[in-house]
């Protein structure tokens, strides 16, 4: 039996998330870049090769905020490549399966125009920036667009949409739990952990 499409219901749970909950980031200076720390810190030590990459594919992705680069597919995939280490990183040719396969993102062919137009929506100024980012760190984990690494490319293009206006989260790592297709609950409290984490310092 086939697991039912993910990807449908997240795009279901999309519509139906109240984002407009989500809390006001503040432009204030932390003591630290929490992403290069999580690279320096806990990946380090576990793989220095993945934590290598990561921190180039990160350079990128703040370069390409500083110049302000629309977030689309190309540019996602530009960071990936570091991630990974290919000289290629194509969209995904098949369904894809996370969560020991009780989660299937279906492929049709609507479905890369889908997450282009998902990726144009981080600038609507309509939602606050916290949901934007969550949003999109959402889609990224949801439309699961590369064959490998998808989590690491959802981390980087919420850094990338704070950086496009000047937020830089003193730490990641509560970022990273397991995430559900169908929990409109847990979309829009992890809006509310980006502003909890704007306002932390260390």
């Amino acid at each position: 039996m086939t697991a039912t499409d993910s990807l449908s219901i997240w795009l279901r749970v999309r519509r139906e998330a109240d984002w407009q909950r989500a809390p006001v980031l503040r432009r204030v200076p932390p003591a630290s870049d929490g992403f290069r720390t999580w690279c320096e810190g806990p990946v380090r030590r576990r793989d220095p090769v993945r934590a290598q990459r990561l921190l180039a594919a990160h350079t990128l992705a703040r370069a390409d905020a500083s110049h302000g680069i629309p977030l689309n597919f190309a540019l996602l995939a530009g960071w990936q490549r570091e991630i990974l280490a290919e000289a290629e990183a194509p969209f995904r040719v098949n369904d894809a399966y996370a969560k020991a396969g009780r989660e299937r993102y279906g492929l049709t062919p609507r479905t890369q125009a889908d997450f282009a137009s998902c990726l144009r929506e981080t600038t609507d100024p309509d939602i606050p920036l916290a949901a934007r980012a969550a949003r999109a760190y959402l889609d990224v984990a949801f439309f699961h667009p590369f064959t490998d690494g998808n989590a690491r490319a959802a981390l980087l293009t919420l850094v990338h949409i704070l950086a496009r206006e000047d937020i830089v989260l003193p730490e990641v790592g509560p970022l990273q739990t397991t995430r559900y297709a169908d929990d409109p609950a847990g979309a829009a409290d992890l809006a509310t952990l980006i502003g909890v984490l704007n306002r932390r310092r260390h």
